[in-house]
């Protein structure tokens, strides 16, 4: 309730601006720069574009959008390009860490550009900066590994020595505190874990994921639960398990992040639960969030977009979102 509360009185604030300002959009002369994080095209981040997109058109911002294949170095590299250019703003995703932007983020705070980070945060970075604007718009990763492990142990009967598998990336700093929520939970269950790292390069290509996974389950035909911590990777697993010969509900699957592929999975058998971040909200919001600092000097918002789980008895609702790229 707390988080939808604090979604609603931003939307609620920036109505009665609107009011106060009629002939003036509250983005006018505001210049953003947005890395969506992973590739043109992809599944989760073209969510997160669309959200800013529909922000910086409801407010008049003018937005200019990166990729980065979901690599820290290229992050890293975009986030200087943007720097460059001397923006109100930037939004960033904070795979890399703290430590690796922290220098650069300074740097953009001694150059007047607002900075504020979505989908994974940047703690330390945060709580400097929250003062100047540095917002953190997403789920608690940590927290919402825990939830779903906990959720997969309480619809599968999951109990000690059964076997799991977790596909994550414990490599990114922050990012990674999902896939150790996942892992914790299902130990202190007794749950025997088998853990895979995502590649860089199934990180940026998920489809070259179908060796890794038919190898996995040609060895260990034991496997009762796969999550897949992994919005673009979640997608696939229905085109996994076919080529690994496994049919519907033979393996209970649990992932991240709803797209029409993954609700597709979901109708066939092949994905059962999906842990939603509600990534329209990303960027929807953060996107307001340079506008307020910048037009009002509001400081960094802390919301939780976490949103629950899908499954069969809730996807007929929420699918024609995804079809229209908004959940």
């Amino acid at each position: 309730m707390k988080k939808s509360l604090t979604a609603l009185v931003l939307v609620a604030l920036f109505c009665a601006i609107a009011m106060a300002n009629p002939a003036k959009q509250t983005g006018e002369g505001i210049r953003i720069w947005f890395d969506t994080g992973g590739p043109v095209g992809g599944t989760y981040n073209t969510i997160v574009y669309n959200g800013a997109k529909t922000a910086a058109r409801d407010i008049g911002a003018e937005i200019t959008f990166l990729y980065s294949d979901w690599q820290s170095e290229k992050m890293i590299a975009n986030f200087k390009k943007a720097l460059a250019s001397k923006p109100t703003g930037i939004v960033i995703m904070g795979h890399p860490g703290d430590q690796a932007f922290g220098p650069f983020i300074e740097e953009a705070r001694a150059g007047g550009i607002i900075v504020t980070s979505i989908d994974t945060p940047l703690p330390l970075n945060h709580a400097k900066y929250q003062p100047h604007g540095f917002g953190y718009i997403g789920p608690d990763n940590y927290l919402q590994g825990r939830a779903m492990a906990k959720e997969t142990i309480r619809r599968y009967g999951m109990k000690k020595d059964d076997r799991a598998f977790v596909w994550g990336l414990k490599r990114l700093p922050t990012r990674g505190r999902r896939a150790v929520g996942i892992i914790e939970v299902l130990e202190e269950k007794g749950v025997i874990v088998d853990y895979l790292e995502i590649s860089p390069e199934i990180d940026k290509d998920p489809s070259l994921g179908t060796p890794v996974l038919t190898g996995y389950i040609s060895s260990h035909p034991d496997c009762r639960l796969m999550i897949v911590d992994h919005g673009a990777l979640t997608a696939q697993m229905g085109n996994f398990l076919r080529a690994a010969g496994v049919g519907p509900d033979q393996i209970n699957v649990a992932g991240f992040s709803l797209s029409p592929a993954t609700a597709a999975a979901i109708k066939d058998g092949y994905v059962d639960l999906v842990g939603d971040a509600q990534p329209f909200l990303l960027g929807y919001f953060s996107v307001l969030q340079i506008a307020l600092t910048e037009k009002y000097g509001f400081s960094g918002l802390n919301i939780d977009t976490g949103g629950g789980f899908i499954d069969q008895t809730n996807l007929s609702v929420i699918e024609p979102l995804a079809k229209q790229g908004l959940r």
